[in-house]
Parts: C-alpha cells; structure tokens; sequence
C-alpha cells in the first residue's frame, strides 16, 4: 500500500473524510495542505531528501483567498507535479461532474483515478486507492457512461465558435474575428454550416439550447 500520501484540500471539513478513508487503509504517513503552491513544494522538497510522495489526491477546484498563488486550479497543480515527479499516482477528488472535464484529466492530465465528492464518497476513495496501488486506472461508471454517451471530439475552431457565440458574438462578428485571426473557412455560409451540423452533433433545437448542453458538457 501507498506509504506516503499529500492531499491539496483547502476545506478542512472535507478532510476528515479522506483522513478517515486513510486510516481505514492504515495508512499513517500523510499531509494536507490548502494551496497547489505548497503543495508543489512539498513534492520538490520530498524529492529533494530522497523522501518523495508515492500518491497525490488533489481537489480541482481552491478558493481564492488573500495568498497570492501562481497554481490556481488541480489542473495546473497535476500538470507541474507530472513534469516534475512522473511516477507519483495522483487521484483527483472532486465535485466536478462535466464529462469533458473529466475526460481531459485523463487523457490531457494523465491521472490515475478519479473520484467524485459527495455521498459514500468516503468508500469510493478507499476503493480507488486501493484500486490506483495495484496499478488501475479507476474512472466511476457513472462518469464513463456519460464520456462514452458524449460527443467530445469536436475541434479547437468549434470550441472558440462556441465559446464566441456564448459571449454574445453574432455569426457576421465571428465571421470577422475568423478573418482576422486567419481562421479558414470563415465565410458567413461555413459558421452557420458548421453550427446546423453541431447542433445536430448535440441534438440542440436552436444555438441557445446549444450553449447550455456545451456548458453543462464543460466543453466551454
């Protein structure tokens, strides 16, 4: 079993779960810290006195509080600690439930599990913990139901159509910003070609109903 454990978590009533989860694991060595910055630290540190983590469980998502910090998101957290440290395993345990977010932390991040916060969350952690030890890959059902049920592979161009028509752009003023951005086809015709058939993709009735399934999917 894991031996030594960090845990970026800046709500400490969610950590009595996890420390909960540990001990039922009899697991005794493990950290908490409430910033990705020391978090990052801490691994450098460990790696320095050749006493390195062998298991990261991180949140997504910090509040922003008086510190200043130059990681502000899990996200960037578990890219900095992959470059730095690519053996440690890292779980990340959140809230989060947008099937492309999820998917990127995979497939982007290359996490090794993924657990969702909420009830029994406390049995799920220990599973996945056990689970990520062996050497799995440990993503929910109910998340790879909805990956699996989803239409993610859209392009770089249709995320910044989306995220442009979310902010109010009409299709002549994205035309625009295409052309000017020399993004080809940017021709009035192809955006709303290429909108007909993402709506398709997403079974939307019109672009506003197409923003909101973009947006619950965290694909913008």
């Amino acid at each position: 079993m894991f031996k030594k454990i960090l845990i970026a978590e800046d709500h400490e009533v969610r950590n009595l779960g996890v420390v909960n989860a540990l001990t039922e694991l009899q697991i005794h060595h493990f950290d908490f810290v409430s910033y990705c910055d020391e978090a990052l630290n801490k691994i450098k540190t460990a790696d320095v006195e050749n006493k390195p983590y062998d298991l990261l469980i991180t949140d997504l998502s910090f509040d922003k509080d008086h510190f200043q910090q130059n990681l502000k998101s899990g996200q960037e957290l578990i890219c900095e600690v992959r470059n730095i440290h690519p053996q440690i395993k890292i779980i990340a345990f959140s809230i989060e439930n947008k099937p492309k977010i999820i998917d990127d932390l995979f497939k982007i991040y290359s996490i090794d599990g993924f657990v969702s916060k909420g009830r029994n969350d406390g049995k799920e952690l220990r599973n996945t913990i056990k689970k990520v030890f062996k050497g799995e890959i440990v993503i929910p059902q109910e998340i790879l139901n909805s990956i699996r049920n989803t239409p993610l592979t859209i392009s770089e161009k249709d995320e910044l159509l989306l995220n442009l028509l979310a902010k109010g752009f009409t299709q002549s003023e994205i035309e625009q910003h295409f052309k000017q951005s020399n993004i080809t086809p940017n021709s009035k015709s192809a955006i709303e070609k290429r909108l007909n058939e993402l709506r398709e993709i997403f079974n939307a009735k019109n672009n506003i109903e197409l923003i909101v399934i973009c947006k619950d999917l965290g694909i913008i």
